[in-house]
């Protein structure tokens, strides 16, 4: 039987003060092909140097409570023998990891995804916790387009997580559940806004159905945004204020917390959209809001590192600023002239 009290406060954890959750739970295809954009070699050992830089990057527990993990990251260690793990730990940093095995078509929707990964699940869990590892990812796609998405896509999809939830939660580990509404597409930031609580309304009665402990887990969502070919590309304030109002509909109070995904957003802006729904919303949120970001945080980082040794000091006073920035955004304190001031 699941430990309710120990998932809480679990997620409280995750969700305390003004840190946020680092995504690095990049899939080897993933990986490599942001490796090929910037010609750095697409190997096992590549890969064990990025996340090396990322893991040792000093002063990122003071922004990070907890770090997504890909399997392959289980497992691999520093050039002195040290494990991943293990150095996120002695960081007070709370390792988790993606569960979910990506996307497939869905059968007769082909324009639509459904996520695998439930088959085997509950042993991979009790293996995970045994490892240490206290949360998990599980993320589902839906795609806006004219005729899309379809109420057989959200409902399986809103299945799916609701029993990847269940099967973490069981095995004492916290969910976090990741309904991403895509960015791709010309629809309108109104558009974004219905299709979004539709999901999360599909979602979190799936959630209720299985049983799944709202202060227990944590929500991954989308921020309500124009596609990226929309005409009308909505100003920050516009984009928190339709974000906030969504949440406030359809995302109960007891859940543990809101961390966001980035979705592709550029580093800088992802921030300021952050801290905008600080400013104006914070007093009133009824749940943490925090940020779990993947490329908003790596990226500056990457694009700097290159594969080469000698940049791994650079590349880590970027990726502790980028991620300092958005716990300054969790704050409602970030302003753009801290773009120009390292934080290390």
């Amino acid at each position: 039987m699941m430990n309710t009290q120990e998932l809480k406060n679990l997620a409280e954890r995750l969700m305390a003060t003004d840190k946020g959750l680092l995504a690095m739970d990049e899939s080897t295809g993933t990986c490599n092909r942001r490796f090929k954009a910037l010609g750095i070699p697409q190997t096992e050992e590549y890969r064990r140097k990025y996340r090396q830089m990322i893991v040792t990057t000093p002063h990122l527990e003071e922004s990070i409570s907890g770090a997504i993990l890909f399997e392959e990251t289980l497992h691999q260690q520093t050039d002195d023998g040290q494990s991943f793990l293990t150095i996120l730990k002695e960081k007070d940093i709370i390792p988790g990891i993606k569960v979910d095995q990506g996307t497939i078509p869905l059968s007769f929707f082909p324009e639509e995804t459904i996520t695998e990964g439930l088959d085997g699940l509950n042993e991979r869990m009790i293996g995970y916790y045994l490892m240490g590892l206290r949360f998990a990812k599980w993320r589902a796609v839906i795609h806006i387009d004219s005729a899309l998405p379809t109420k057989t896509c959200i409902a399986a999809n809103a299945f799916t997580l609701a029993r990847y939830a269940a099967i973490c939660q069981q095995a004492g580990i916290v969910p976090i559940v990741e309904p991403e509404v895509l960015m791709e597409g010309e629809h309108t930031l109104q558009t974004c806004a219905a299709v979004t609580q539709d999901v999360l309304k599909e979602v979190f009665n799936a959630l209720y159905d299985q049983k799944v402990c709202l202060e227990g887990m944590i929500l991954k969502p989308n921020m309500i945004l124009p596609g990226l070919n929309c005409p009308d590309q909505s100003d920050i304030e516009t984009i928190a204020q339709q974000t906030i109002r969504s949440f406030f509909k359809v995302v109960p109070a007891a859940v543990g917390g809101v961390a966001f995904l980035s979705g592709g957003q550029s580093p800088v802006l992802a921030t300021e959209r952050l801290n905008m729904m600080q400013l104006r919303y914070g007093p009133q949120l009824p749940w943490p809001l925090t940020f779990s970001f993947s490329r908003a945080i790596q990226q500056p980082a990457l694009e700097i590192w290159k594969g080469n040794d000698k940049n791994v000091s650079a590349a880590q006073k970027a990726l502790a600023h980028r991620a300092a920035c958005n716990r300054a955004a969790r704050r409602a304190e970030y302003h753009p002239s801290l773009e120009k001031v390292s934080s290390v």
